[in-house]
């Protein structure tokens, strides 16, 4: 069999194994939760501007806020990566 179907093969084995919890080399990222209204209150901007600034509606912003949602996926670990260093983050997206 090709190279191709080698690669499959192994990312199906990794991906049994992690399903099982069996022990990897394959580290899994869990972003932690964000205190959104706390991060966009210490980068001082409102959320209008904090919104529109990082890509995020602001319905979406007000639901985090108020805890009626919670961010996920992308949108979690961009809020970390903003949590972490929003200096980086605002020099990347304004390039």
């Amino acid at each position: 069999m090709g190279k191709a179907f080698e690669s499959i093969r192994q990312g199906l084995q990794e991906a049994i194994g992690h399903a099982k919890g069996e022990a990897s080399a394959v580290r899994t990222y869990r972003p932690r939760s964000v205190d959104v209204k706390a991060l966009r209150n210490r980068v001082a901007m409102t959320q209008e501007q904090f919104a529109a600034r990082f890509g995020f509606s602001v319905a979406t912003l007000r639901h985090w806020e108020r805890g009626d949602r919670n961010p996920q996926g992308p949108a979690l670990v961009l809020l970390n990566v903003i949590d972490k260093n929003p200096a980086a983050v605002l020099s990347a997206l304004a390039a």
